[in-house]
């Protein structure tokens, strides 16, 4: 009982962290971008100066290590009680003690990590010792890096590679470990490299024929992390299959009563790390039901 309690606390703060962590990434991107082009304009010194300042802070207040919690309308810094997880939006009421403006953090995030810890330890497919232990651990650490990118997905429809290449370098790492370590052997190797060919393989292909428009050079990217992660070719098939009838399930809905158009931009990333969780979790007793289904015809 003692462990649930500990994930949940860390869900609590991992998930603040996670608001904390896009704001600041987007705010950085956006800093970057007004450098950027204050550069390729070639203007003055001084009006650089002025432009490349951020209205919500200097690049030291914005990051990620050594930056003050602060309000994203007023800068304000904001103090112990105003970042307790989920219960400090309540006592607020959604809104900045100093300036009032409705904060920008989603509660909904603080109170889905704890859920998501809790539930892959009660859910766990491996065995708690050894390589599945380890693998456990490791696997909470991707789903912060996945809700990351889901909700900078959502936001701001893109799947940021500040994000993406460390949890694929984290992937790579997690494969080789397997490997060397815990008697993972060729199986192990194989099925990450087909996980990667047919998951990251099917979207770059899929991005060279729409030219961006079908599927975003994220997705080919992300779709790499997932490859090694699930490994297999049945794993990323069902990956596919269930990331594309969870988007079906969403877009169709917002097309018939309107509030959706062909043209309408639905990021897929979410749907994908969606898919990711349910194959992690349930795979093993997907394919196995799969087999059995096979066998009896």
């Amino acid at each position: 009982m003692l462990i649930y309690l500990w994930l949940v606390i860390a869900g609590l703060c991992f998930g603040s962290f996670t608001n904390a962590f896009v704001w600041r990434l987007h705010e950085q991107e956006e800093q970057n971008s007004r450098k950027s082009k204050v550069g390729k304009s070639k203007v003055g010194k001084s009006k650089a100066s002025k432009t490349t300042k951020s209205a919500s802070g200097s690049s030291k207040d914005l990051s990620i290590l050594k930056g003050r919690s602060m309000c994203t309308h007023c800068g304000h810094q904001l103090a112990a009680l105003d970042l307790v997880p989920v219960f400090s939006w309540v006592f607020l009421r959604g809104k900045c003690r100093y300036c009032h403006q409705k904060i920008d953090d989603w509660p909904i995030v603080e109170l889905l990590m704890p859920i998501l810890f809790a539930f892959s330890y009660a859910m766990w497919p491996l065995a708690m010792y050894g390589w599945g232990a380890v693998e456990f651990w490791v696997w909470l650490v991707f789903l912060v890096g996945f809700m990351i990118l889901a909700v900078y997905d959502l936001r701001w429809y893109i799947l940021p590679d500040r994000v993406v290449y460390p949890l694929m370098g984290l992937a790579a790492i997690n494969v080789l470990v397997h490997v060397l370590f815990f008697h993972g052997g060729t199986s192990a190797l194989l099925g990450a490299c087909w996980g990667v060919l047919i998951s990251s393989g099917i979207f770059y292909v899929l991005f060279q024929l729409s030219q961006g428009k079908w599927i975003g050079g994220g997705d080919v990217k992300l779709g790499v992390v997932i490859g090694l992660l699930i490994g297999g070719p049945l794993n990323s098939f069902l990956l596919l299959f269930i990331a594309s009838t969870l988007g079906s399930i969403v877009s169709i809905p917002l097309l018939i009563v309107g509030k959706a158009k062909r043209t309408t931009l639905i990021p897929f990333g979410p749907f994908l790390l969606l898919a990711t969780f349910i194959i992690v979790i349930y795979g093993t007793a997907i394919t196995d039901w799969l087999y059995r289904v096979l066998l009896l015809k």
